[in-house]
Formats: structure tokens, sequence, C-alpha cells
């Protein structure tokens, strides 16, 4: 992967960390709220059966120790509060990915773009186009195949559908899961593996009537082909509405 990838990788790699931070939060969180009701618990107890002078002082060491409860709950009110901050600020603007690389693109055959539920034989092997489910599907990172009448659904509405090999390296997949995130006004992408994917392509990236087969995975490729063909379908569903597709 090249250094664009690199990025992605640490962006990924700092959602890890704040996930872990969010855990060690909770954890200590917990560990205070155990730490106050003891002590709160074994006071009453504990002083009944002592001299004044020695309930002074188990006093003073029962304050101590319900202040640093209470510190240890300040610190992870404030741990929460940072991960949910970061997390709501997080944003994947396909204006963000590389878009500047010269893509080898074909311009498909239209074949319609009919509504229906009985079996369809597609005339090409990765469809762009033609009849197709009523129903399309969510944006993101599929394991399984999903069908070619909900996907050609999706590319109507203007997704971009990256096709990948079952055999696909972590790597690759996690990078893909990554791409899968971005969305441009009522458009997503989809990554899907497909056993139809042809010898000497790694992936296969498809928009409405547009097919882009790449022999070894590029970032730059496939950024510039989402850059150029998503939201570019003949039906345009506004963002309001869709909300990471599977709604029409």
């Amino acid at each position: 992967m090249d250094m664009t990838h690199m990025d992605h990788m640490q962006m990924e790699q700092q959602t890890g960390t704040s996930y872990l931070g969010l855990i060690i939060g909770a954890a200590v969180l917990l560990l205070s709220i155990a730490a106050y009701i003891w002590a709160s618990r074994t006071r009453g107890k504990i002083l009944s059966h002592m001299k004044k002078n020695e309930r002074a002082a188990i006093q003073k060491k029962s304050r101590s120790l319900r202040l640093t409860a209470h510190a240890l709950i300040a610190v992870s009110i404030v741990a929460f509060g940072v991960f949910f901050l970061q997390g709501a600020g997080k944003t994947y603007d396909v204006a963000d990915l590389p878009n500047n690389a010269t893509i080898d693109v074909t311009d498909d055959k239209y074949y319609g773009a009919t509504h229906t539920e009985e079996p369809i034989q597609y005339e090409m092997k990765i469809p762009t186009s033609g009849p197709h489910n009523p129903h399309d599907i969510q944006f993101g990172f599929y394991t399984d195949f999903p069908g070619y009448p909900y996907l050609v659904h999706n590319m109507e509405h203007g997704d971009i559908i990256i096709y990948y090999r079952e055999n696909a390296s972590d790597e690759l997949k996690e990078h893909l899961q990554y791409l899968a995130k971005f969305r441009q006004a009522g458009s997503g992408i989809l990554a899907v593996p497909n056993k139809d994917i042809p010898d000497g392509s790694e992936v296969v990236v498809t928009a409405w009537t547009k097919t882009m087969k790449l022999d070894k995975f590029d970032d730059a490729k496939v950024g510039t082909f989402i850059h150029r063909y998503i939201n570019q379908g003949p039906e345009k569903i506004p963002p309001s509405i869709r909300q990471g597709g599977g709604t029409m």
C-alpha cells in the first residue's frame, strides 16, 4: 500500500486507541464507584466500635477515600466526553480521497432500469445496469455476496461498488472497510466479495454503466473513480431520506 493507505491505517489505529481509552475510563469508573460504596457501608460499622480519637482518624481516612473516588469519577467522565466528542467530529468526505490519478474506465452498455422481483439473467458478467430488485441495500463492507439485483439498484442511486476476491489479504479488507465509510450526498460505497472477478484482476470497481478493473489495488485510482462517479446515477436520493442506503 502507498503512503495514503498508511495514513488511513494510522487513523484506524487512533480509533482503536480511543476505544482503549474508553475501556480504561469505564474500568476506572466502576472501581471508583465500588470504592465509594465500600467506604460508605463500612464507615458506620467501624465507627460504632471505636473511641472518639480513633473515630476521628477513621473519619479523616474515609474523607480522603471519598475524595479519591470523586476524582476518579471526574477523570472517567472526562475520558467518556473526549471519546464521544472525537466520534461526533469524525467525517468521511469523498473530497479527502485521492482524485487525480489516470484511470481506465469502460463505458458499459445501458440495459435498462426496471424494477422486478422475478429472477434476472444479466447480459454482463458483472452488471452495471439492467432490471433490478425494488430494494437496495445499506452501504458498508460485506463478507457475503448479496446478489446483483440489489447491487444494481444501489448503483442506480449513485453508489460505488468495490468487488474484491474472497481470499483478499486482511490488509486490503481492512482498507476497504475504511473506504466503505465515505459518503457523498445521498450516495455511498459498498465493498463486496465476488467470484466473478476476472482472472488477472484483484478488484473491480463499478458505478452505473461504468467499470474499472485493476490488476492490483491502487488507492489513488480507486479514490479517483469514487470521486468522479459517486452520486452520478440516474436517481439521486437526498441523504436525509436515504440515510446509509437500504431505504428505497
